[in-house]
């Protein structure tokens, strides 16, 4: 039930014991979604971490009606809307599931309960911090710094999932583009492309 976020966690940290597991996994609660369900709404408080056992999930925000995909997030990782559920403030964005999904929920006061308890847990949560730290400034320095045609290069190069699991819609707007936009690079990269080989 529980092997692959064990694995996960004993990958993050092999000196963990059973006993630390033990803990932990009798806190986890296992919830299940459909496609298009919504596990986190942008103005409520977020009180969960999300192990993604199954599925695909995407944050989006809603800005002036628009529909902005902020980042996609698949099996065998952790997910919330973090600074909600540290803050324990309204949350920014929205998480919405795009393929069925089976998540492992561990609540914000069994984090704590975990923190002040078993250290080892605190060093786990520093580690899932840089990570994400790491993951917001490249995505901040891709915005900033690369055009949307480089940053559709990325995804073909670093997550091409994306490219069959992703609506195009949904796509344009992660690069900061409009669908019209995106059919247009698409256009001209395949254009290169055969030019390359001819």
């Amino acid at each position: 039930m529980f092997h692959n976020i064990k694995a996960y966690y004993y990958r993050m940290m092999p000196h963990l014991t059973q006993a630390d597991w033990q803990v932990l996994e009798e806190r986890l609660t296992i919830k299940t979604y459909k496609k298009g369900d919504c596990i986190v709404k942008q103005g409520e408080v977020c009180n969960y971490v999300y192990f993604i056992n199954v599925g695909f999930l995407r944050f989006y925000k809603l800005i002036d009606g628009k529909d902005i995909s902020t980042g996609f997030i698949g099996a065998s990782e952790y997910v919330s809307s973090y600074d909600s559920f540290l803050k324990r403030q309204p949350a920014f964005e929205n998480l919405e599931v795009l393929e069925d999904a089976e998540l492992h929920c561990l609540s914000y006061d069994d984090m704590q309960f975990l923190y002040k308890h078993y250290p080892v847990y605190q060093m786990f949560g520093r580690v899932i911090a840089e990570q994400l730290f790491i993951w917001i400034v490249d995505r901040s320095n891709e915005l900033l710094l690369l055009t949307p045609e480089q940053r559709y290069e990325n995804i073909i190069k670093n997550e091409p999932e994306l490219l069959q699991r992703v609506p195009q819609y949904m796509l344009a707007s992660y690069i900061g583009v409009t669908p019209e936009h995106l059919s247009r690079i698409r256009k001209k990269m395949m254009t290169k492309s055969i030019d390359i080989y001819q």
